[in-house]
């Protein structure tokens, strides 16, 4: 007994991908088998809300299977399945149905949104580039910092050895700043940047900036308010938009809203219950024994049920209000897992409301769809949270597929990608490689193993080795910037940068010495990516692939576009009728499209 279902064909699911509440969708079952399908055989739709009980639905019969049409009137996530006579029919390799025993049973997903939920158009088609603010540039001199271990050997090793405590204090700066960030918009825009990522700006103890100490103040070794506005400005005159990280999960030990150290002209919710930062922490013992994230002691958590911290962070004159007013495109939500859902509706609606089309982008690095965390299921993509989220799923499938040549994991990737998520939120996907939190893509590729971080620190790529991981990095890069989503450049990468975990994937950038063929391959992307609309609102539909190539096709009403991956040593044809202009080499065919193993291309119809 055959039948074919596969919720990626409108012929089977009559809205492919997640809908919008109240949408009337059509589910069908077809037999698969040479002649007629048996009269006694029934089929039942099996579904149910999250959480609640499950339903079956009979099937009418139709000439050539089952169907069933329903609406669907809430938001939330839906799960179904197949009874066909007693057999069970569920979810196989590719979304494809297959009979399957009960004990086992994988079952399809539906996400319902909100039919107001919106993305903001700007980010759709752009490319994003992210930055580590002390790491990047340097305009004018060293600064002077209290405290900090400040240092003008600009390329040198990050300081990543414990203290005589056993913490690493990540208090080495080198000075990158924003108007060195300013300085070099005209290299960002010669990229085809068109949104800046910038890693936390805010006044902090520590490099990474994580431990806010100020909400409200630009980091003075970063500079100040008016160099974020005058960098906000100068970036919009190129087409580009500053996106920042918000860290709201937690703040700094040393901060004004803590103030272990007393650095602060403040009373911290440290140094007394009285504090008017008191309720924002939950202290078990006070003062020293309170909750923190992971337990790291510098980073004490915050308390987001708290009216106090509520108001600052969404009030009139709240943080979030206060930058957007200075014109940025929106925030990157640290650790959005930690955030509680109550918590990023209000963030939604203040963002929103201070600035339509300010993007949201949540730190999550699992299917965010149906992410369960701390026992909750999040509602981030149901249309009153986020717009998008970091695509981890996707960098660990394209690195998957360049490491191996096999295309499966790819595939499956990104056909739950697009079963689960609103077309809005697949659209303006944040497709990363890498970033401060893992190793450059180059070094990956690399392949060489480290024992640990004083092998990591020494350890370099042969001039052979790094050649071959280029070459691995150019076909990633293609993915990236050609599958449902936005690429994500973290910066140096374009420039064949090198680095393990952190910190040392966050060493300066090197000026001095520049890869010109990366940077302008990765220029040539960006060019291709603005003269497609394809790529900007485009669908997904896969034309052929086997275990090590993939053709596949992304198309909007305007144009089409068709592209091929081969990580494999075969060669390939494909014909076609007509003429064909291939972008990467310039060459124009007509008729058969030949490519060889190891290769890659973007070619549209000419006549």
């Amino acid at each position: 007994m055959h039948f074919y279902y596969n919720p990626l064909d409108k012929a089977c699911k009559s809205r492919t991908g997640a809908f919008p509440r109240g949408s009337l969708v059509t589910f069908r079952l077809y037999w698969d088998e040479a002649g007629a399908m048996p009269d006694h055989l029934d089929a039942r739709f099996v579904f149910w809300q999250d959480g609640k009980d499950r339903t079956p639905l009979s099937m009418h019969r139709t000439e050539n299977g089952f169907a069933v049409t329903l609406r669907f009137h809430q938001t939330g996530l839906y799960f179904y399945y197949f009874r066909i006579g007693d057999a069970y029919y569920g979810c196989g390799s590719l979304r494809d149905g297959t009979f399957m025993p009960q004990a086992n049973l994988a079952v399809w997903q539906i996400t319902v949104y909100d039919e107001s939920y919106h993305t903001p158009d700007w980010m759709k088609g752009g490319v994003m580039y992210q930055i580590f603010p002390d790491r990047f540039y340097r305009s004018g001199k060293l600064p002077v910092g209290k405290g900090k271990i400040l240092r003008d050997d600009w390329g040198g090793v990050p300081s990543y050895r414990p203290n005589e405590y056993g913490k690493v204090l990540n208090n080495d700066f080198f000075g990158g700043n924003l108007k060195g960030i300013c300085e070099k918009l005209d290299y960002l825009q010669s990229l085809g940047v068109t949104v800046l990522y910038l890693n936390p700006i805010f006044e902090a103890y520590s490099n990474h900036r994580y431990d806010t100490g100020d909400y409200l103040k630009v980091d003075p070794l970063l500079g100040t308010e008016d160099d974020l506005a005058e960098l906000v400005t100068e970036a919009d005159k190129r087409g580009i938009r500053i996106v920042l990280d918000a860290v709201l999960n937690h703040t700094g030990s040393d901060s004004r809203y803590f103030n272990k150290y007393g650095h602060y002209d403040s009373v911290g919710a440290y140094q007394s219950l009285q504090s008017p930062y008191a309720d924002w922490y939950h202290f078990r013992e006070f003062p020293d024994c309170y909750d923190s994230w992971w337990g790291i002691d510098t980073l004490p958590a915050v308390n987001e049920q708290s009216p106090s911290y509520q108001e600052f962070v969404f009030g009139k004159d709240g943080v979030l209000r206060h930058w957007l007013q200075l014109g940025i495109g929106g925030y990157r939500l640290d650790v959005a897992d930690e955030l509680p859902d109550f918590f990023l509706e209000k963030l939604r609606a203040t963002v929103k409301d201070a600035r339509s089309d300010a993007v949201i982008i949540g730190e999550v690095w699992e299917d965010a769809s149906n992410k369960i965390a701390y026992s909750e299921r999040r509602k981030y993509l149901q249309g009153h949270e986020l717009d998008s989220v970091m695509n981890y799923p996707l960098k660990d499938a394209i690195i998957g597929f360049v490491e191996s040549g096999k295309t499966l994991q790819l595939r499956e990737t990104l056909y739950l990608l697009i079963d689960h998520y609103p077309k809005e939120t697949l659209d303006c996907l944040m497709n990363i490689l890498g970033t401060h939190d893992t190793a450059r893509i180059l070094t990956v590729f690399g392949g060489k193993n480290c024992a640990n971080k004083d092998e990591m620190a020494v350890t370099s790529l042969t001039v052979s080795e790094r050649d071959l991981a280029k070459r691995m990095v150019m076909m990633a890069a293609f993915l990236q910037f050609t599958l449902p989503g936005v690429p994500c450049i973290y910066y140096g990468d374009e420039n064949a940068m090198e680095g393990y975990q952190d910190p040392f994937c966050r060493r300066c950038f090197d000026w001095l010495h520049t890869d010109r063929e990366l940077f302008a391959f990765y220029q040539k992307l960006s060019s291709i990516r603005k003269q497609f609309t394809a790529f900007r609102d485009g669908e997904y539909d896969e034309v052929y692939a086997d275990s090590g190539c993939i053709v596949y096709v992304r198309r909007n009403t305007e144009q089409t576009v068709y592209l091929w991956v081969n990580n494999s040593s075969g060669e390939y044809a494909i014909r076609f009728r007509g003429t064909f202009y291939e972008h990467l080499t310039g060459k124009t065919f007509s008729e058969k499209l030949e490519f060889g193993p190891k290769s890659y291309g973007i070619f549209t119809r000419t006549k």
